[in-house]
């Protein structure tokens, strides 16, 4: 069976996303970076971030309880 990926997230910031990505895989969420920067110039695209679909309300949860610890 096929997985179906969900983006949760993305920003020009790849630090953010690796953060992201991090706390997901620290709390047994799948999931995967894909990196959408134009190669030649590093100033225009995004990280994105991909959770598989059944994972996708946790893992937007997860973010969420991020945001409000960092504020």
């Amino acid at each position: 069976m096929e997985k179906i990926w969900k983006k949760i997230y993305f920003s020009g910031n790849d630090f953010r996303v690796r953060l992201a990505h991090d706390l997901l895989e620290g709390n047994g969420v799948n999931s995967v970076v894909v990196n959408k920067k134009d190669s030649s110039y590093l100033n225009f695209g995004d990280a994105e971030l991909y959770v598989e679909e059944q994972d996708e309300q946790e893992a937007l949860l997860l973010l969420d309880q991020l945001i409000k610890e960092t504020i």
